[in-house]
């Protein structure tokens, strides 16, 4: 079984940064792509950020509503993902969750592996 564990939330004001960090274990498992979803109270779940793995190759995806904003990195090796969120604003308040596939990250993506989200509220 696969357990992802984020950490990193909080509470900040609007223009803050937060660094949100995800690990994943278990046993006999590979990661091809890890990332970020989020989900705000009455809203569906949504796409934030995204971190695939081909060979020697690194992509990185973005939802538009955070490109210039937010930034994803990871180590394949470790099994971890971060995401630095600068100039945090209100309509980013939301549970953000961390996710891992074996597979490659591709369109309407729908990780295998979930970890049980961080809350994050950015304050006006």
């Amino acid at each position: 079984q696969v357990q992802l564990v984020e950490s990193g939330g909080g509470l900040v004001q609007t223009g803050g940064s937060l660094r949100l960090s995800c690990a994943a274990s278990g046993r006999d498992f590979s990661i091809q792509a890890m990332g970020w979803f989020r989900q705000a109270p009455g809203k569906e779940r949504e796409f934030v950020a995204a971190i695939s793995w081909s060979g020697s190759v690194t992509f990185y995806y973005y939802a538009d509503s955070v490109k210039g904003r937010f930034t994803i990195s990871g180590d394949n090796a470790k099994k971890t993902v971060y995401l630095q969120m600068n100039n945090l604003k209100p309509e980013d308040t939301a549970v953000y969750y961390c996710a891992a596939d074996p597979r490659p990250y591709r369109t309407k993506w729908l990780p295998d592996y979930w970890g049980q989200g961080t809350q994050v509220t950015v304050s006006s």
